[in-house]
């Protein structure tokens, strides 16, 4: 038999640890990711402004990042994690260079609860905000 035990501390410290080395600091392109054609003109769709500025179609880059340290609590059942972030959205120019399209802060509320079922880990997760 094997017992574990991990503290809440150890999950801080490490969240703190990869927020300060930028490991929630995310570049999306259509070259890292194809599976998402957004350009200017999926944008203009939604936001008028963009469309007026934009008349031929540009590909568009997403800059996400973590704006505080994560937080992270345990309770008997599950744990739950709080993201505070920023994604801004950038439109890639035929001259290489980016424009700011416009910026959303983020917060995210997720809960993760673990199931041993069959001799098996099962995981799962609820955006609760």
């Amino acid at each position: 038999m094997l017992y574990l035990a991990v503290s809440e501390y150890s999950f801080q410290t490490t969240a703190f640890a990869y927020y300060t080395a930028g490991a929630f600091n995310i570049i999306i392109t259509d070259e890292v990711c194809s599976y998402f054609n957004i350009t200017t003109e999926t944008f203009g769709s939604i936001i008028p402004e963009v469309a007026q500025y934009y008349a031929e179609s540009q590909p568009v880059m997403l800059n996400l990042t973590a704006t505080k340290t994560p937080v992270i609590s345990l309770q008997t059942d599950a744990f739950t994690i709080e993201i505070h972030g920023s994604m801004e959205v950038l439109a890639v120019l035929p001259d290489a260079t980016t424009q700011s399209l416009f910026t959303v802060n983020i917060t995210t509320n997720s809960s993760i609860s673990l199931t041993l079922f069959d001799q098996k880990l099962i995981g799962s997760l609820c955006l609760n905000r």
